[in-house]
């Protein structure tokens, strides 16, 4: 499979995405840096002062990476963008698989409540199950980008580290579903101020989420749910987990038993599951 090189875009890798533009917040530390190195060649000596004012402006950002939900950055989707009928709309998103034990049941739930969704699919699962990655896109759900490994490091990855999780994912994920990710979600929503130049060059957009259920850890499917039904309103974007879930005290997933809750409060709030993409211009 092939990549992204020198700013061709080639099989996998979509190239509709503006030009990487740096975040005020990058743009300031830039500026910051070269102050420092202007004041230490007129005074060498102030150099304990000028280490202390970098080692403050890596921390802010290093803060503002460790915020899921931050646009500090670069550009986030915390919510659907207003607009194109999105506003009694929500997302549904799952994250960590495919898992064989999980998603063709979260599959079949959706497909009894007639709703579609976005699964944010691990590339080294989707290489190991590759049959559920395609039936996710056969049932006209939304295959997206969610790193090939799924490291606890990402936020720790340097530039070509990066772009190799992304770059491999998004090949793998463009060939099983049949068309590149448009979204990326970093794993546990972390990132560092390496990523956004990546996501721009593979022309993806950075997700988070409005709210979230836990699920991973809670084992109580009606907390779950109840989480992510607390306000819940047009452009809210969910997330929950096909791989990773929590198990009940009777072994079941949890997300099984809270994604029938979930889909049947938002549609009693009168809103609509969507995938991502249907917010897309």
């Amino acid at each position: 499979m092939m990549g992204f090189k020198r700013g061709v875009p080639v099989a996998g890798v979509r190239a509709d995405r503006a030009s990487w533009s740096p975040s005020w917040a990058i743009q300031a530390s830039a500026v910051g840096h070269l102050g420092v190195v202007a004041a230490l060649l007129a005074r060498p000596e102030i150099w304990p002062e000028a280490l202390t004012v970098l080692g403050a402006n890596h921390a802010c950002l290093t803060l503002a990476g460790l915020w899921p939900r931050s646009r500090i950055l670069g550009p986030n989707w915390t919510r659907l963008p207003k607009g194109n009928g999105m506003e009694n709309r929500v997302a549904i998103t799952f994250d960590d698989g495919p898992d064989p034990a999980v998603t063709p049941a979260v599959l079949d739930l959706l497909d009894a409540y007639r709703v579609k969704a976005s699964f944010f699919c691990v590339g080294s699962k989707a290489v190991e199950h590759p049959e559920i990655c395609a039936e996710i896109a056969r049932r006209g759900h939304a295959v997206e980008n969610h790193s090939f490994h799924h490291r606890h490091t990402f936020s720790l990855l340097g530039p070509r580290s990066l772009a190799r999780e992304l770059r491999t994912a998004q090949q793998v994920l463009a060939a099983l579903g049949g068309t590149p990710p448009r979204f990326f979600r970093a794993p546990a929503g972390l990132r560092n101020p390496l990523l956004d130049p990546v996501l721009a060059r593979l022309g993806l957009i950075l997700v988070s989420w409005t709210r979230r259920g836990f699920d991973t850890r809670r084992q109580d499917a009606r907390a779950v749910a109840a989480s992510l039904l607390r306000g819940v309103r047009g452009g809210d974007i969910l997330l929950l987990h096909d791989g990773n879930a929590a198990r009940t005290r009777g072994g079941r997933a949890v997300v099984l038993e809270a994604l029938p809750r979930v889909l049947d409060g938002v549609i009693r709030n009168g809103l609509r599951p969507v995938t991502l993409r249907s917010a897309l211009p």
